[in-house]
Protein backbone atom coordinates (compact mmCIF):
# COMPACT_ATOMS: atom_id res chain seq x y z
CA UNK A 1 0.00 0.00 0.00
CA UNK A 2 1.20 3.35 -0.83
CA UNK A 3 2.00 6.22 1.44
CA UNK A 4 -0.68 9.07 2.28
CA UNK A 5 -0.58 11.67 -0.16
CA UNK A 6 -1.31 15.33 1.60
CA UNK A 7 -3.00 17.75 -1.04
CA UNK A 8 -2.37 20.86 -2.24
CA UNK A 9 -3.32 22.06 -5.63
CA UNK A 10 0.28 23.55 -6.42
CA UNK A 11 0.98 19.68 -6.12
CA UNK A 12 -1.22 18.47 -8.78
CA UNK A 13 0.35 19.76 -11.71
CA UNK A 14 3.80 19.18 -10.41
CA UNK A 15 3.49 15.75 -9.05
CA UNK A 16 3.22 12.42 -10.40
CA UNK A 17 2.76 9.51 -9.37
CA UNK A 18 4.68 7.10 -6.62
CA UNK A 19 6.49 3.67 -8.22
CA UNK A 20 4.92 0.38 -7.04
CA UNK A 21 7.91 0.53 -4.26
CA UNK A 22 8.25 -1.03 -0.69
CA UNK A 23 5.84 1.20 1.34
CA UNK A 24 4.53 1.75 4.52
CA UNK A 25 1.11 2.30 5.00
CA UNK A 26 1.19 6.01 7.15
CA UNK A 27 -1.87 7.94 9.54
CA UNK A 28 -0.95 11.57 8.68
CA UNK A 29 -1.85 13.68 11.66
CA UNK A 30 -5.38 14.91 12.39
CA UNK A 31 -3.29 18.20 12.68
CA UNK A 32 -2.13 18.24 9.13
CA UNK A 33 -5.81 16.91 7.81
CA UNK A 34 -6.97 19.54 9.85
CA UNK A 35 -4.67 22.56 9.31
CA UNK A 36 -6.02 21.81 5.18
CA UNK A 37 -9.49 22.52 6.72
CA UNK A 38 -9.08 25.52 8.56
CA UNK A 39 -6.85 27.40 6.08
CA UNK A 40 -3.55 26.01 4.80
CA UNK A 41 -4.93 24.59 1.79
CA UNK A 42 -6.68 28.34 0.81
CA UNK A 43 -3.42 29.54 1.79
CA UNK A 44 -1.35 26.97 -0.46
CA UNK A 45 -3.66 27.75 -3.46
CA UNK A 46 -3.18 31.88 -3.47
CA UNK A 47 0.04 31.18 -3.49
CA UNK A 48 1.74 34.22 -1.86
CA UNK A 49 -0.22 35.97 0.35
CA UNK A 50 -0.07 39.63 1.06
CA UNK A 51 0.53 40.99 4.42
CA UNK A 52 1.39 44.17 6.43
CA UNK A 53 3.93 43.10 8.08
CA UNK A 54 7.88 41.92 7.48
CA UNK A 55 8.63 38.15 6.34
CA UNK A 56 11.00 38.42 9.34
CA UNK A 57 8.54 39.20 11.58
CA UNK A 58 6.02 36.50 10.88
CA UNK A 59 8.36 33.75 10.06
CA UNK A 60 7.59 30.10 10.68
CA UNK A 61 11.02 28.33 10.63
CA UNK A 62 11.34 24.80 9.67
CA UNK A 63 14.40 22.93 9.50
CA UNK A 64 15.05 20.01 7.17
CA UNK A 65 17.78 17.06 7.04
CA UNK A 66 18.24 15.59 3.42
CA UNK A 67 20.93 13.31 2.44
CA UNK A 68 23.58 14.72 0.78
CA UNK A 69 22.87 14.05 -2.34
CA UNK A 70 19.85 15.98 -2.78
CA UNK A 71 20.46 18.69 0.04
CA UNK A 72 21.84 21.02 -2.27
CA UNK A 73 18.86 20.77 -4.97
CA UNK A 74 15.95 20.95 -1.60
CA UNK A 75 18.33 24.05 -0.22
CA UNK A 76 17.98 25.99 -3.43
CA UNK A 77 14.13 25.60 -3.68
CA UNK A 78 13.99 26.64 0.23
CA UNK A 79 16.00 29.97 -0.50
CA UNK A 80 14.01 30.62 -3.35
CA UNK A 81 10.82 29.97 -1.74
CA UNK A 82 12.60 32.71 0.93
CA UNK A 83 12.86 34.54 -1.43
CA UNK A 84 9.36 34.86 -3.11
CA UNK A 85 8.08 35.09 0.43
CA UNK A 86 6.11 31.89 -0.06
CA UNK A 87 3.91 31.46 2.99
CA UNK A 88 2.26 29.27 4.70
CA UNK A 89 -1.47 29.89 6.45
CA UNK A 90 -0.22 32.91 6.40
CA UNK A 91 3.33 33.03 7.90
CA UNK A 92 6.63 33.33 5.76
CA UNK A 93 8.05 29.59 5.70
CA UNK A 94 11.77 30.18 6.42
CA UNK A 95 13.13 26.44 5.42
CA UNK A 96 16.93 25.69 6.65
CA UNK A 97 18.33 22.52 5.08
CA UNK A 98 20.74 20.60 6.74
CA UNK A 99 22.86 17.78 4.79
CA UNK A 100 23.69 14.55 6.91
CA UNK A 101 24.27 10.87 6.16
CA UNK A 102 21.05 8.77 6.17
CA UNK A 103 22.85 5.99 8.07
CA UNK A 104 23.70 8.06 10.58
CA UNK A 105 19.93 9.62 10.81
CA UNK A 106 18.50 6.55 10.98
CA UNK A 107 20.69 5.07 13.59
CA UNK A 108 19.89 8.78 15.78
CA UNK A 109 16.39 8.28 15.43
CA UNK A 110 16.47 4.03 16.53
CA UNK A 111 18.58 5.18 19.53
CA UNK A 112 15.71 7.92 20.77
CA UNK A 113 18.33 9.12 23.33
CA UNK A 114 17.73 12.73 22.20
CA UNK A 115 15.05 14.71 20.90
CA UNK A 116 16.32 15.51 17.01
CA UNK A 117 17.01 19.32 16.17
CA UNK A 118 14.44 18.63 12.91
CA UNK A 119 11.24 18.37 11.56
CA UNK A 120 11.40 17.25 8.33
CA UNK A 121 13.99 14.07 6.95
CA UNK A 122 14.32 13.44 3.36
CA UNK A 123 16.42 10.19 3.01
CA UNK A 124 17.58 8.81 -0.13
CA UNK A 125 15.57 5.29 0.01
CA UNK A 126 12.57 4.58 2.39
CA UNK A 127 14.59 1.35 3.24
CA UNK A 128 16.45 3.58 6.28
CA UNK A 129 12.99 4.16 7.56
CA UNK A 130 12.83 0.74 8.65
CA UNK A 131 16.31 0.82 10.38
CA UNK A 132 15.47 4.09 11.96
CA UNK A 133 12.42 2.21 14.03
CA UNK A 134 14.64 -0.12 15.63
CA UNK A 135 12.95 -1.84 18.27
CA UNK A 136 10.06 0.41 17.99
CA UNK A 137 11.48 2.51 20.81
CA UNK A 138 12.80 5.49 19.04
CA UNK A 139 11.62 8.58 17.92
CA UNK A 140 8.86 7.86 15.01
CA UNK A 141 8.68 8.81 11.92
CA UNK A 142 5.86 9.81 9.28
CA UNK A 143 6.63 9.12 5.86
CA UNK A 144 4.62 10.82 2.66
CA UNK A 145 5.53 10.86 -0.84
CA UNK A 146 8.60 10.49 -2.93
CA UNK A 147 9.81 14.17 -4.17
CA UNK A 148 12.45 12.58 -6.35
CA UNK A 149 13.95 9.59 -7.59
CA UNK A 150 17.05 8.26 -8.89
CA UNK A 151 18.04 4.87 -10.63
CA UNK A 152 20.67 2.39 -9.43
CA UNK A 153 23.18 1.51 -12.17
CA UNK A 154 26.80 0.50 -13.31
CA UNK A 155 29.04 2.94 -14.22
CA UNK A 156 32.32 2.50 -16.23
CA UNK A 157 34.69 4.48 -17.30
CA UNK A 158 34.73 4.69 -21.20
CA UNK A 159 37.55 1.90 -21.83
CA UNK A 160 35.95 -0.72 -19.81
CA UNK A 161 32.48 -0.33 -21.01
CA UNK A 162 33.04 -0.52 -24.51
CA UNK A 163 34.81 -4.10 -23.57
CA UNK A 164 31.62 -4.81 -22.75
CA UNK A 165 29.69 -3.35 -25.59
CA UNK A 166 28.11 -0.43 -24.57
CA UNK A 167 25.15 0.82 -25.29
CA UNK A 168 24.45 -1.78 -27.80
CA UNK A 169 24.86 -4.94 -25.68
CA UNK A 170 22.74 -5.56 -22.37
CA UNK A 171 22.55 -7.24 -19.66
CA UNK A 172 20.80 -8.39 -16.23
CA UNK A 173 22.00 -7.46 -13.26
CA UNK A 174 23.58 -10.88 -12.76
CA UNK A 175 24.85 -10.87 -16.38
CA UNK A 176 26.25 -7.50 -15.69
CA UNK A 177 28.33 -8.48 -12.46
CA UNK A 178 29.47 -11.67 -13.72
CA UNK A 179 30.62 -9.45 -16.72
CA UNK A 180 32.24 -7.22 -14.95
CA UNK A 181 33.83 -9.34 -12.20
CA UNK A 182 35.09 -11.86 -15.08
CA UNK A 183 36.98 -9.39 -16.73
CA UNK A 184 40.63 -8.73 -15.54
CA UNK A 185 40.32 -5.59 -16.84
CA UNK A 186 37.35 -4.21 -14.48
CA UNK A 187 37.45 -3.18 -10.83
CA UNK A 188 34.40 -2.99 -9.12
CA UNK A 189 33.69 -0.80 -6.56
CA UNK A 190 30.50 -0.10 -4.64
CA UNK A 191 29.74 1.62 -1.49
CA UNK A 192 29.04 -0.03 1.97
CA UNK A 193 25.66 -1.57 1.86
CA UNK A 194 25.58 -1.01 5.75
CA UNK A 195 26.06 2.52 5.03
CA UNK A 196 24.92 3.07 1.76
CA UNK A 197 21.19 2.75 0.30
CA UNK A 198 22.69 2.23 -3.17
CA UNK A 199 25.25 -0.52 -3.07
CA UNK A 200 22.04 -2.38 -0.80
CA UNK A 201 19.90 -1.86 -3.17
CA UNK A 202 22.47 -2.97 -5.82
CA UNK A 203 23.42 -5.98 -3.57
CA UNK A 204 19.92 -7.21 -3.51
CA UNK A 205 19.16 -6.36 -7.18
CA UNK A 206 22.28 -9.28 -7.94
CA UNK A 207 20.81 -11.99 -5.64
CA UNK A 208 17.11 -11.15 -7.01
CA UNK A 209 18.43 -11.20 -10.73
CA UNK A 210 20.02 -14.73 -10.29
CA UNK A 211 17.01 -16.24 -8.50
CA UNK A 212 15.11 -14.81 -11.56
CA UNK A 213 17.15 -16.95 -14.30
CA UNK A 214 17.58 -19.67 -11.73
CA UNK A 215 21.07 -19.41 -10.44
CA UNK A 216 22.29 -19.71 -7.16
CA UNK A 217 21.33 -16.16 -5.46
CA UNK A 218 23.07 -16.85 -2.05
CA UNK A 219 26.25 -17.69 -3.80
CA UNK A 220 25.88 -15.09 -6.26
CA UNK A 221 25.42 -12.16 -3.34
CA UNK A 222 28.11 -13.71 -1.26
CA UNK A 223 30.55 -13.71 -3.92
CA UNK A 224 29.84 -9.97 -5.44
CA UNK A 225 30.26 -9.12 -1.58
CA UNK A 226 33.55 -10.51 -0.99
CA UNK A 227 34.48 -9.06 -4.09
CA UNK A 228 33.15 -5.41 -3.26
CA UNK A 229 34.67 -5.62 0.43
CA UNK A 230 37.83 -5.42 -0.83
CA UNK A 231 37.43 -2.11 -2.51
CA UNK A 232 34.52 -0.78 -0.22
CA UNK A 233 33.79 2.69 0.53
CA UNK A 234 31.52 4.81 2.82
CA UNK A 235 29.49 6.06 0.43
CA UNK A 236 28.95 6.96 -3.10
CA UNK A 237 30.77 10.15 -2.86
CA UNK A 238 33.84 8.42 -1.91
CA UNK A 239 33.05 5.80 -4.64
CA UNK A 240 33.87 8.11 -6.96
CA UNK A 241 37.00 9.04 -6.02
CA UNK A 242 38.35 5.39 -6.70
CA UNK A 243 37.62 5.42 -10.21
CA UNK A 244 40.62 5.94 -12.95
CA UNK A 245 40.45 9.56 -13.10
CA UNK A 246 42.19 9.55 -16.78
CA UNK A 247 43.17 6.83 -20.23
CA UNK A 248 46.98 6.59 -19.26
CA UNK A 249 48.01 3.68 -19.06
CA UNK A 250 49.56 4.25 -15.58
CA UNK A 251 46.26 5.69 -14.15
CA UNK A 252 44.02 2.72 -15.61
CA UNK A 253 46.83 0.24 -14.54
CA UNK A 254 46.83 1.29 -10.85
CA UNK A 255 45.80 -1.57 -9.09
CA UNK A 256 43.88 1.29 -6.21
CA UNK A 257 42.13 2.87 -8.94
CA UNK A 258 38.58 1.08 -10.29
CA UNK A 259 37.25 1.21 -13.80
CA UNK A 260 33.04 0.34 -12.81
CA UNK A 261 31.08 1.82 -10.20
CA UNK A 262 27.72 0.55 -8.54
CA UNK A 263 26.23 4.54 -7.65
CA UNK A 264 22.52 6.46 -8.94
CA UNK A 265 22.74 8.32 -11.87
CA UNK A 266 22.19 11.08 -10.23
CA UNK A 267 25.53 10.57 -8.74
CA UNK A 268 27.19 10.05 -12.39
CA UNK A 269 24.93 13.14 -13.52
CA UNK A 270 27.41 14.93 -10.71
CA UNK A 271 30.30 13.55 -11.73
CA UNK A 272 30.01 14.01 -15.36
CA UNK A 273 29.26 17.68 -14.99
CA UNK A 274 32.31 18.37 -13.56
CA UNK A 275 34.45 16.11 -15.46
CA UNK A 276 35.98 16.49 -18.74
CA UNK A 277 36.51 13.75 -21.72
CA UNK A 278 37.11 10.40 -20.99
CA UNK A 279 36.84 11.29 -17.39
CA UNK A 280 33.19 11.44 -18.18
CA UNK A 281 31.40 7.85 -17.12
CA UNK A 282 29.57 5.27 -18.89
CA UNK A 283 26.46 3.90 -17.23
CA UNK A 284 24.81 0.78 -17.89
CA UNK A 285 21.13 -0.03 -17.14
CA UNK A 286 20.27 -3.20 -16.53
CA UNK A 287 17.60 -4.95 -18.61
CA UNK A 288 15.51 -6.91 -15.48
CA UNK A 289 14.99 -3.69 -14.02
CA UNK A 290 16.25 -1.45 -11.29
CA UNK A 291 15.70 -0.04 -8.04
CA UNK A 292 15.05 3.44 -7.01
CA UNK A 293 16.54 5.80 -4.37
CA UNK A 294 12.73 7.20 -3.92
CA UNK A 295 13.74 10.35 -1.57
CA UNK A 296 10.42 9.95 1.34
CA UNK A 297 9.49 13.25 2.52
CA UNK A 298 9.10 12.47 6.26
CA UNK A 299 7.41 14.14 9.47
CA UNK A 300 9.92 13.33 12.48
CA UNK A 301 8.20 13.19 15.84
CA UNK A 302 4.95 14.46 14.13
CA UNK A 303 2.85 14.34 16.99
CA UNK A 304 5.47 16.54 18.95
CA UNK A 305 5.43 18.94 16.10
CA UNK A 306 3.56 22.67 16.93
CA UNK A 307 0.65 23.33 14.51
CA UNK A 308 2.79 26.18 12.95
CA UNK A 309 5.44 23.49 12.41
CA UNK A 310 3.01 20.84 11.00
CA UNK A 311 1.06 23.70 8.31
CA UNK A 312 4.51 24.54 7.54
CA UNK A 313 6.12 20.89 6.35
CA UNK A 314 2.65 20.17 4.68
CA UNK A 315 3.77 23.44 2.69
CA UNK A 316 7.29 22.90 1.89
CA UNK A 317 6.51 19.49 0.76
CA UNK A 318 3.22 20.90 -1.74
CA UNK A 319 6.43 23.05 -2.75
CA UNK A 320 9.02 20.42 -3.22
CA UNK A 321 6.23 18.85 -5.55
CA UNK A 322 5.33 21.92 -7.99
CA UNK A 323 6.56 22.64 -11.33
CA UNK A 324 9.23 24.74 -10.48
CA UNK A 325 10.86 22.65 -8.03
CA UNK A 326 10.70 19.89 -10.43
CA UNK A 327 12.74 21.61 -12.78
CA UNK A 328 15.17 22.21 -10.37
CA UNK A 329 15.37 18.72 -8.74
CA UNK A 330 16.00 18.13 -13.08
CA UNK A 331 19.07 20.45 -12.74
CA UNK A 332 20.62 18.65 -10.42
CA UNK A 333 19.99 15.00 -12.27
CA UNK A 334 16.99 13.75 -10.56
CA UNK A 335 14.12 12.35 -11.88
CA UNK A 336 10.73 12.52 -11.01
CA UNK A 337 8.94 10.66 -8.29
CA UNK A 338 7.89 8.11 -10.21
CA UNK A 339 10.96 7.19 -12.44
CA UNK A 340 10.40 9.33 -15.55
CA UNK A 341 13.76 11.54 -16.97
CA UNK A 342 14.20 13.52 -20.17
CA UNK A 343 16.47 12.09 -22.16
CA UNK A 344 18.81 14.57 -21.97
CA UNK A 345 18.90 14.20 -18.18
CA UNK A 346 19.64 10.28 -18.74
CA UNK A 347 22.53 11.65 -21.51
CA UNK A 348 24.36 13.69 -18.82
CA UNK A 349 24.40 11.14 -16.34
CA UNK A 350 26.12 8.79 -19.13
CA UNK A 351 23.08 7.03 -20.27
CA UNK A 352 22.64 6.21 -24.21
CA UNK A 353 20.39 4.12 -25.93
CA UNK A 354 19.57 1.06 -26.38
CA UNK A 355 20.62 1.06 -22.37
CA UNK A 356 17.21 0.16 -21.16
CA UNK A 357 17.15 3.15 -18.72
CA UNK A 358 13.34 4.19 -19.36
CA UNK A 359 11.65 0.55 -17.93
CA UNK A 360 9.42 0.55 -15.22
CA UNK A 361 11.56 0.77 -11.73
CA UNK A 362 11.64 -2.76 -10.11
CA UNK A 363 9.66 -3.78 -6.80
CA UNK A 364 12.22 -3.01 -4.09
CA UNK A 365 13.04 -5.68 -2.16
CA UNK A 366 11.14 -6.39 1.04
CA UNK A 367 12.65 -5.27 4.92
CA UNK A 368 12.88 -8.89 5.12
CA UNK A 369 15.23 -9.56 2.33
CA UNK A 370 17.30 -6.51 2.36
CA UNK A 371 18.31 -7.89 6.06
CA UNK A 372 19.12 -11.03 5.10
CA UNK A 373 21.09 -9.40 2.26
CA UNK A 374 22.91 -7.85 4.80
CA UNK A 375 23.19 -10.59 7.25
CA UNK A 376 24.77 -12.40 4.45
CA UNK A 377 27.16 -9.56 3.41
CA UNK A 378 28.43 -9.33 6.89
CA UNK A 379 29.07 -12.89 7.65
CA UNK A 380 30.43 -13.42 4.05
CA UNK A 381 32.83 -10.48 4.23
CA UNK A 382 33.81 -11.17 7.78
CA UNK A 383 33.49 -15.01 9.12
CA UNK A 384 31.07 -15.60 11.87
CA UNK A 385 32.00 -17.22 14.99
CA UNK A 386 28.91 -18.50 17.05
CA UNK A 387 27.84 -20.21 20.04
CA UNK A 388 23.94 -20.86 19.73
CA UNK A 389 22.09 -21.50 22.90
CA UNK A 390 18.80 -22.98 22.97
CA UNK A 391 16.38 -22.64 25.59
CA UNK A 392 15.14 -26.88 26.03
CA UNK A 393 12.77 -25.99 29.49
CA UNK A 394 9.77 -28.01 29.16
CA UNK A 395 7.53 -24.85 27.93
CA UNK A 396 9.24 -25.43 24.70
CA UNK A 397 7.11 -28.31 24.07
CA UNK A 398 3.99 -26.00 23.44
CA UNK A 399 2.28 -26.02 20.25
CA UNK A 400 3.04 -23.01 17.85
CA UNK A 401 -1.10 -22.02 16.98
CA UNK A 402 -1.85 -22.72 13.66
CA UNK A 403 1.50 -24.95 12.88
CA UNK A 404 0.94 -28.21 15.01
CA UNK A 405 4.26 -28.11 15.91
CA UNK A 406 5.85 -27.67 19.09
CA UNK A 407 8.54 -24.19 19.83
CA UNK A 408 11.44 -26.78 19.97
CA UNK A 409 10.57 -28.48 16.29
CA UNK A 410 9.88 -24.78 14.58
CA UNK A 411 12.83 -23.76 16.49
CA UNK A 412 15.10 -27.11 15.31
CA UNK A 413 14.25 -26.38 11.47
CA UNK A 414 14.60 -22.60 11.39
CA UNK A 415 18.07 -23.21 12.91
CA UNK A 416 19.09 -25.84 10.34
CA UNK A 417 17.38 -23.43 7.60
CA UNK A 418 19.78 -20.72 8.74
CA UNK A 419 22.52 -22.89 8.86
CA UNK A 420 22.73 -22.92 5.06
CA UNK A 421 23.74 -19.10 4.93
CA UNK A 422 26.68 -19.48 6.44
CA UNK A 423 29.88 -20.54 4.57
CA UNK A 424 32.63 -23.57 5.46
CA UNK A 425 34.57 -21.06 7.06
CA UNK A 426 32.14 -20.32 9.65
CA UNK A 427 32.37 -21.56 12.94
CA UNK A 428 29.21 -22.52 15.47
CA UNK A 429 28.30 -24.43 18.36
CA UNK A 430 25.43 -25.95 20.28
CA UNK A 431 24.62 -25.37 24.38
CA UNK A 432 20.93 -26.57 25.59
CA UNK A 433 19.62 -24.83 29.14
CA UNK A 434 17.14 -25.70 31.22
CA UNK A 435 17.43 -26.23 34.85
CA UNK A 436 20.00 -28.38 36.77
CA UNK A 437 20.22 -29.90 33.17
CA UNK A 438 24.05 -30.98 33.73
CA UNK A 439 24.03 -31.87 37.64
CA UNK A 440 23.47 -28.76 39.57
CA UNK A 441 24.07 -26.49 35.77
CA UNK A 442 21.47 -25.50 34.14
CA UNK A 443 23.19 -25.43 30.87
CA UNK A 444 25.20 -28.23 28.25
CA UNK A 445 27.65 -27.87 25.78
CA UNK A 446 26.33 -30.05 23.31
CA UNK A 447 28.41 -29.37 19.99
CA UNK A 448 32.49 -27.03 20.40
CA UNK A 449 32.28 -23.75 18.35
CA UNK A 450 34.25 -25.11 14.94
CA UNK A 451 34.66 -24.62 11.48
CA UNK A 452 31.74 -25.91 9.83
CA UNK A 453 33.64 -27.35 6.96
CA UNK A 454 35.88 -28.78 9.32
CA UNK A 455 36.30 -33.19 9.21
CA UNK A 456 34.26 -34.39 12.43
CA UNK A 457 34.99 -37.46 14.31
CA UNK A 458 33.34 -40.60 12.67
CA UNK A 459 33.39 -39.21 9.86
CA UNK A 460 31.17 -36.17 7.71
CA UNK A 461 32.09 -32.68 8.56
CA UNK A 462 31.08 -30.50 11.38
CA UNK A 463 28.21 -28.81 9.64
CA UNK A 464 26.57 -32.20 9.36
CA UNK A 465 27.31 -32.83 12.94
CA UNK A 466 25.15 -29.58 13.62
CA UNK A 467 22.37 -29.95 11.83
CA UNK A 468 22.06 -33.29 13.38
CA UNK A 469 22.46 -32.09 17.20
CA UNK A 470 20.17 -29.77 16.11
CA UNK A 471 17.29 -32.02 14.95
CA UNK A 472 18.18 -34.34 18.01
CA UNK A 473 17.39 -31.38 20.06
CA UNK A 474 14.01 -32.09 22.67
CA UNK A 475 12.12 -30.48 25.58
CA UNK A 476 13.05 -31.41 29.37
CA UNK A 477 10.29 -32.63 30.81
CA UNK A 478 9.49 -30.36 33.52
CA UNK A 479 12.22 -28.29 32.75
CA UNK A 480 12.81 -24.43 33.57
CA UNK A 481 14.36 -21.72 32.43
CA UNK A 482 17.56 -21.41 34.17
CA UNK A 483 18.37 -18.07 31.77
CA UNK A 484 20.95 -16.12 33.91
CA UNK A 485 23.15 -18.74 35.18
CA UNK A 486 23.53 -19.90 31.28
CA UNK A 487 24.09 -16.83 29.37
CA UNK A 488 27.15 -15.60 32.09
CA UNK A 489 28.71 -19.42 31.87
CA UNK A 490 28.42 -19.38 27.99
CA UNK A 491 29.27 -16.06 27.65
CA UNK A 492 32.66 -16.84 29.78
CA UNK A 493 33.34 -19.18 27.48
CA UNK A 494 32.70 -17.39 23.87
CA UNK A 495 34.88 -14.74 25.67
CA UNK A 496 37.74 -17.03 26.37
CA UNK A 497 37.61 -18.75 22.74
CA UNK A 498 36.78 -15.42 20.83
CA UNK A 499 39.02 -15.95 17.61
CA UNK A 500 40.26 -12.77 16.45
CA UNK A 501 39.73 -11.37 12.57
CA UNK A 502 35.86 -13.31 12.98
CA UNK A 503 32.51 -11.78 14.20
CA UNK A 504 31.94 -13.54 17.35
CA UNK A 505 28.89 -13.60 19.14
CA UNK A 506 26.95 -15.77 21.58
CA UNK A 507 23.02 -16.21 19.96
CA UNK A 508 20.47 -17.12 23.26
CA UNK A 509 16.98 -18.22 22.20
CA UNK A 510 14.58 -18.71 25.17
CA UNK A 511 10.54 -18.67 25.28
CA UNK A 512 10.29 -17.72 28.83
CA UNK A 513 11.90 -15.46 31.90
CA UNK A 514 14.62 -16.71 33.80
CA UNK A 515 12.77 -19.54 36.46
CA UNK A 516 15.82 -20.86 38.31
CA UNK A 517 15.87 -18.69 42.13
CA UNK A 518 18.93 -20.48 43.01
CA UNK A 519 21.51 -19.35 40.44
CA UNK A 520 22.65 -15.53 39.85
CA UNK A 521 20.09 -12.39 40.00
CA UNK A 522 19.93 -10.48 36.81
CA UNK A 523 21.43 -7.48 38.74
CA UNK A 524 24.16 -10.33 39.56
CA UNK A 525 24.28 -11.27 36.11
CA UNK A 526 24.32 -7.38 34.47
CA UNK A 527 27.10 -6.54 36.70
CA UNK A 528 29.04 -9.57 36.10
CA UNK A 529 28.60 -9.12 32.23
CA UNK A 530 30.13 -5.67 32.71
CA UNK A 531 33.16 -6.79 34.09
CA UNK A 532 33.56 -9.25 31.35
CA UNK A 533 33.20 -7.23 28.25
CA UNK A 534 35.75 -5.73 26.47
CA UNK A 535 35.74 -3.49 23.28
CA UNK A 536 39.19 -5.19 22.10
CA UNK A 537 37.69 -8.73 22.05
CA UNK A 538 33.71 -7.43 21.39
CA UNK A 539 31.49 -10.86 22.01
CA UNK A 540 27.86 -9.53 21.46
CA UNK A 541 24.48 -11.27 22.50
CA UNK A 542 22.06 -11.67 20.19
CA UNK A 543 19.32 -12.56 22.30
CA UNK A 544 16.12 -14.35 20.73
CA UNK A 545 12.62 -14.23 22.76
CA UNK A 546 10.33 -16.64 21.37
CA UNK A 547 6.76 -17.10 21.71
CA UNK A 548 4.40 -14.90 24.24
CA UNK A 549 5.67 -16.05 27.47
CA UNK A 550 9.19 -14.59 26.52
CA UNK A 551 10.53 -11.14 28.02
CA UNK A 552 12.44 -9.51 25.46
CA UNK A 553 12.67 -5.89 26.85
CA UNK A 554 14.74 -8.42 29.92
CA UNK A 555 16.99 -9.95 27.23
CA UNK A 556 17.37 -7.04 25.18
CA UNK A 557 18.55 -5.27 28.64
CA UNK A 558 21.37 -8.19 29.40
CA UNK A 559 22.52 -8.39 25.59
CA UNK A 560 22.44 -4.38 24.99
CA UNK A 561 25.69 -4.87 27.73
CA UNK A 562 27.77 -6.29 25.58
CA UNK A 563 26.96 -4.75 22.30
CA UNK A 564 24.49 -6.80 21.33
CA UNK A 565 20.39 -6.22 21.54
CA UNK A 566 17.09 -8.22 22.43
CA UNK A 567 14.55 -9.60 19.28
CA UNK A 568 11.36 -10.94 19.52
CA UNK A 569 9.41 -13.69 17.08
CA UNK A 570 6.23 -14.68 17.92
CA UNK A 571 6.83 -17.47 15.15
CA UNK A 572 9.96 -19.40 15.78
CA UNK A 573 10.08 -19.49 11.74
CA UNK A 574 10.98 -16.21 11.92
CA UNK A 575 14.18 -17.15 14.04
CA UNK A 576 16.55 -17.43 10.59
CA UNK A 577 15.35 -13.45 9.41
CA UNK A 578 16.12 -12.07 13.10
CA UNK A 579 19.44 -13.78 13.50
CA UNK A 580 20.70 -12.63 10.00
CA UNK A 581 19.21 -9.25 10.96
CA UNK A 582 20.93 -9.51 14.11
CA UNK A 583 24.58 -9.77 13.07
CA UNK A 584 23.85 -7.16 10.56
CA UNK A 585 22.62 -4.93 13.41
CA UNK A 586 25.94 -6.21 15.67
CA UNK A 587 28.38 -6.40 13.23
CA UNK A 588 27.85 -2.64 12.58
CA UNK A 589 27.58 -1.67 16.05
CA UNK A 590 31.07 -2.80 16.71
CA UNK A 591 32.16 -1.48 13.33
CA UNK A 592 31.47 1.85 14.55
CA UNK A 593 32.49 1.63 18.09
CA UNK A 594 36.15 0.77 16.57
CA UNK A 595 36.01 4.35 14.40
Amino acid sequence: MGRHSLPDSHAAEGRRGHPSTRRRTVAIATLLVLAVATGTAVAAKGGLLSFSESCEDSAVRLSVVASPDIAPAVRSIAEQARADEVKADGHCLVVEVLARDAHKVAEALAAGDTEPDFQVWLPDSDLWLERAKGLGEGIPVSPSDSVASSPVALAMVPSASRALGWPRKTYTWAELVAGALGSDRVRLGAADPARSATGLLALAGIGASSARQGGDSDTRVAQTAKVLAERMSDGDTQVLETLARSTSGAEEGNPKRNQAALISEQTAFTHNAEATGAGKLDLFYPEDGTPLLDYPYTLVNEARLSTAESRAALRFMNLLGDRDAQATFAEHGFRAGDGSAEDSLVAAAGGRKPQPYAEPAVEAPSDEELQETLGMRTITVQSARLTTVVDASGSMATLVPGRNQSRMNVTKESLIQALDQFTPDDEIGLWKFATTLDGEKDCRRLMETKRLGDPAAGGGTHREKLTAAFAALQPVPGGATGLYDTTLASYKEARSTYVKGKFNALVILTDGSNQDTDGISRSGLVTELKKLVDPERPVPVIAIAVGPDADRDEVAEIARITGGDGYEVSDPAEIQAVILQAIMAAGQNGRAAEE
